[in-house]
């Protein structure tokens, strides 16, 4: 457990499980997605919402939690005017989130809830990390060997940093770089 974990964090019951695709994702997405757009109908911060994460790429075995990224004009803007409706959808807000450019949005983490559903997160829209992610996404849809690549090490690491969500999402830093850089080779720059 990192030093700058909350004494409340309970790592047992926050644990990492891949399971396999659903079907269902890409509509639960869409669900939350219809959902946000209804709360921020009038925000002219607001770019464009996003399915990603492994949940958004068809095949792809995943934890079975929805990502959405949402691009805003200024997350400075969105600091100010976003928390408080998005923790009222009951998600947790991670003020304590180390990258400035980035918003963390947490549904469901013990022991608010009883296990992650959702993940929104809150960055500049074209900024590298919207690009960076939308990039990844489509690549792993479009290309069945870096998929399988990708899952037989995320089920690997799974089993190894089962509960450490920081050793497994480190563990998967070396393949997301090498599977992001062959993207960029193919000219997948994320919209």
């Amino acid at each position: 457990m990192s030093t700058d974990t909350p004494d409340w964090y309970d790592e047992k019951a926050d644990y990492i499980e891949v399971v396999a695709y659903n079907p269902d994702w890409p509509n639960q997405a869409q669900q939350m997605i219809e959902n946000l757009k209804e709360v921020f109908e009038l925000d002219s911060n607001i770019v464009a919402y996003e399915h990603i994460g492994s949940t958004a790429i068809p095949g792809l075995s995943a934890k079975p939690i929805i990502d959405i990224y949402i691009g805003v004009k200024s997350v400075e803007r969105a600091k100010k005017l976003m928390v408080k409706p998005i923790e009222n959808m009951d998600f947790l807000y991670w003020a304590e989130n180390p990258n400035p450019e980035k918003m963390m949005f947490i549904k469901g983490m013990p022991p608010f809830g009883k296990g992650r559903t959702h993940h929104i997160h809150v960055v500049e829209y074209d900024s590298k990390y919207w690009k960076a992610r939308l990039a990844f996404r489509d690549y792993l849809r479009a290309h069945t060997d870096a998929r399988m690549e990708y899952e037989a090490e995320k089920l690997k690491l799974a089993e190894t940093f089962k509960y450490d969500r920081e050793g497994y999402s480190e563990g998967k830093n070396k393949i997301v770089t090498d599977l992001l850089t062959r993207a960029r080779f193919e000219g997948y720059k994320g919209r």
